[in-house]
């Protein structure tokens, strides 16, 4: 069973792939992926897009080249860089395959995104008073309200609206500008879960990792796309909370206290830009578990508390947001989306940011969770180096895939899933580090590939 998990857990993965694809055609079945089905021809839910094949365009050669070269190199100089260059190369060549994918479509790949008026950028120029727009914030949620937010911003607390209120102000203001920054922001992503395993002593998880998570489909919907930001926000607070677990071990109560507030205050902040980013409390417990640590909470509630303050002081509190967001969900087209099929259209989305080589790590993290679990912590370091780094990639992987169960049983993420879950997506791509040996440079052959077909077949909204 160990040695075919991987083989059924792909096999699983294709499908859902298929199932979610086909029967909405197959069975007339209109999902609602987009506004009513008439407005679009095309639509190929689960993905919020449609069929327009784009055959070639100005980044298809540099995308092409990176995905052959990845194919061929990136397992083995992975295993073999030095640490500080292998982040090094990460970072470089995560940005290289964002921009190479977006550019696909032109310039517009970088700008059209954060351009659309229901997006972020248009609403965050206009803003002269940050105070005032905190107080009235969640008067303007209501779909019936006069002047309600635009779609994103209501959908999201200020927190997100701010981060681009920030950019504008700075001069970054500008729809390719913007989308530049937070595609090089998107970029560091892989290098924070590497940085963030090899502190809970899972170096060798890391560096199996780091081509998945360099190159992952993911990209896709990472470049440009606000939620990118904030799953960095989300990876870099992880890597706070890990530091200051480390540090509590060693003795330094500076480290202690300085990285527990750093955490606390990233993930403190991540809340207001998300409101499926609390879920992602599940990755802290796993990342205090592989520790062995729980002091940082300490330290990191009430420096997130501190957060919650100051949104509170100014008018914006998240508790009571919340519900009003919840009654404009229902008022929009999630309404008309049926839940019978997006329980499981869900996932198919989902697979296509993560690619659907995730399946196979999932089941090499089902058969390994038992075992790996099982073994004391004195065991993990005093007989097998390696077990102590699986461990740590069975905790984070089944902490992503316990965020993904609790959205989608939330009724909240009924499509659009593939920009939405960004934020559970370095979790679970953890998962691929498991994988036998024998899999590593074909199972990333088979990622870069699906990226590049969907980049170059389908028009997808982010």
């Amino acid at each position: 069973m160990r040695t075919r998990a991987p083989l059924l857990g792909l096999l699983a993965a294709f499908g859902v792939l298929a199932l979610t694809f086909t029967l909405p055609h197959l069975l007339d079945w209109d999902v609602r992926t987009r506004a009513p089905r008439s407005a679009v021809d095309g639509v190929v839910p689960p993905l919020h897009g449609y069929w327009e094949p784009t055959w070639f365009g100005p980044g298809t050669l540099p995308a092409l080249l990176l995905a052959l070269l990845a194919w061929r190199y990136a397992v083995q100089l992975a295993d073999r860089l030095p640490w500080r260059r292998l982040l090094l190369v990460s970072f470089v060549v995560g940005t290289a395959w964002l921009f190479s994918l977006a550019l696909v479509d032109g310039e517009s790949g970088i700008s059209r995104v954060l351009g659309n008026p229901y997006e972020y950028l248009q609403t965050a120029r206009a803003v002269d008073d940050v105070p005032a727009l905190l107080d009235g914030f969640i008067d303007r949620i209501p779909k019936p309200a006069e002047d309600n937010w635009p779609t994103h911003v209501a959908g999201h607390p200020p927190g997100a609206l701010l981060f681009f209120v920030l950019l504008a102000r700075l001069g970054l203001g500008g729809d390719f500008a913007a989308g530049a920054v937070v595609t090089l922001i998107a970029a560091t992503i892989p290098v924070a879960v590497l940085v963030l395993l090899r502190t809970l002593g899972a170096e060798s998880v890391a560096r199996r990792a780091a081509p998945f998570l360099v190159m992952a489909p993911a990209a896709l919907f990472l470049a440009v796309s606000a939620d990118a930001a904030f799953t960095a926000l989300a990876c870099w607070g992880m890597v706070a909370v890990a530091l200051a677990a480390r540090a509590d071990r060693e003795g330094r109560t500076a480290g202690l206290v300085g990285w527990g507030a750093l955490s606390g205050l990233l993930l403190g902040y991540g809340v207001f830009c998300s409101y499926g980013f609390a879920i992602l409390g599940l990755v802290a417990v796993a990342v205090l578990v592989a520790a062995r640590s729980w002091r940082p909470l300490l330290v990191s509630v009430p420096a997130a508390l501190v957060v919650v303050g100051v949104f509170a002081a100014y008018g914006f509190a998240w508790w009571e947001a919340y519900p009003v967001l919840v009654e404009r969900y229902h008022d929009g087209i999630a309404a008309d989306r049926p839940m019978t099929y997006w329980w499981w259209g869900n996932i198919g989305a989902l697979l296509v940011s993560t690619g659907p080589l995730v399946g196979a790590g999932l089941g090499a993290v089902a058969v390994a969770a038992p075992g790996v679990l099982r073994r004391s912590s004195a065991a993990e370091h005093a007989e097998d180096g390696d077990v102590a780094g699986r461990r740590v990639a069975v905790l984070i992987a089944v902490a992503g895939v316990a965020c993904v169960v609790l959205a989608d049983v939330s009724g909240m993420s009924k499509s659009e899933v593939e920009r939405i879950w960004l934020i559970f997506v370095p979790w679970l791509l953890v998962s691929c580090a498991l994988l036998p040996e024998r899999w590593r440079r074909h199972g990333l052959g088979l990622q870069v590939a699906a990226a590049l077909i969907v980049q170059h077949l389908l028009y997808t909204s982010w």
